[in-house]
């Protein structure tokens, strides 16, 4: 059938059909079903199963770990970033970046979920000598960070379950939280406050808080967060410039929401 036929009939141009697909699976936030999508795309089986075969050869999407619903692949994941890192977005946020550092006087950072970790995406320095050094594309575990409790708060308990029995909540001080009901634990108080902190259990001597900067639907996109040597910031004390980290959060929101 033609493509202005397709059109007509409300049907995906096969040009089309793989972009749409991603962008479905991108949508849902969790992964999905072959036939969830047959549904939502109005397609026959046999070619949603052609589309996902070729969006997992290549590196777009990837089977979720009970191998028969699928979510973003590191390609796509890459994309994300790369979207999310262009020059006019990078411009203003490192912007809005600045004022926060320079009002609270330590560093912050923007991170984004990776496979394994969060990955820093910006940051901005304090001028302080004595800072911590993590560079932009610095992966960071999930369990033991400010910014991966933030983003493991945000999962579906099913979700998260799984992501438990997967990885290895490795010890990194006499404070990591290695054990899964401790983690869930922090993960729920870390939800009703709205805001996560790591209080020297990723590195010693060193706090952080962060928070959640969401799309227009409410889920979570990165996370925006200031960490400090325990000599300038006990946690209290940094907890204390959550008024300034939510206020650079929002304004970072309507960037990525426009």
């Amino acid at each position: 059938m033609p493509e202005d036929e397709e059109k007509e009939q409300g049907k995906i141009p096969t040009n089309l059909r793989l972009l749409v697909m991603l962008e479905e699976v991108a949508k849902a936030g969790v992964p999905v079903t072959p036939s969830a999508l047959c549904d939502i795309m109005g397609l026959p089986k046999p070619t949603v199963h052609r589309l996902l075969q070729t969006a997992e050869e290549e590196g777009f999407l990837q089977r979720s770990l009970d191998g028969r619903s699928f979510g973003p692949g590191l390609r796509m994941r890459k994309l994300s970033i790369n979207t999310l890192s262009s020059q006019r977005i990078r411009t203003e946020r490192l912007r809005i970046m600045r004022d926060l550092a320079e009002e609270v006087g330590e560093t912050c950072n923007l991170a984004a979920p990776g496979r394994d970790g969060m990955v820093y995406l910006d940051r901005v320095e304090t001028h302080w000598p004595l800072r911590i050094q993590l560079p932009i594309g610095t992966q960071v575990p999930f369990h033991s960070t400010a910014s991966g409790k933030m983003y493991l708060s945000s999962l579906p308990s099913k979700t998260l379950d799984r992501l438990l029995t997967s990885v290895e909540l490795k010890r990194r001080t006499a404070k990591t939280l290695v054990t899964p009901d401790d983690l869930r634990a922090e993960l729920g108080k870390t939800r009703a406050r709205g805001f996560s902190v790591d209080n020297e259990e990723f590195m010693d001597g060193m706090t952080a808080v962060a928070v959640a900067i969401c799309d227009d639907r409410g889920r979570l996109l990165t996370t925006l967060s200031i960490h400090a040597p325990k000599q300038r910031h006990e946690i209290d004390s940094l907890i204390a410039e959550l008024p300034k980290l939510k206020e650079a959060a929002a304004r970072l929101e309507q960037i990525v929401q426009e």
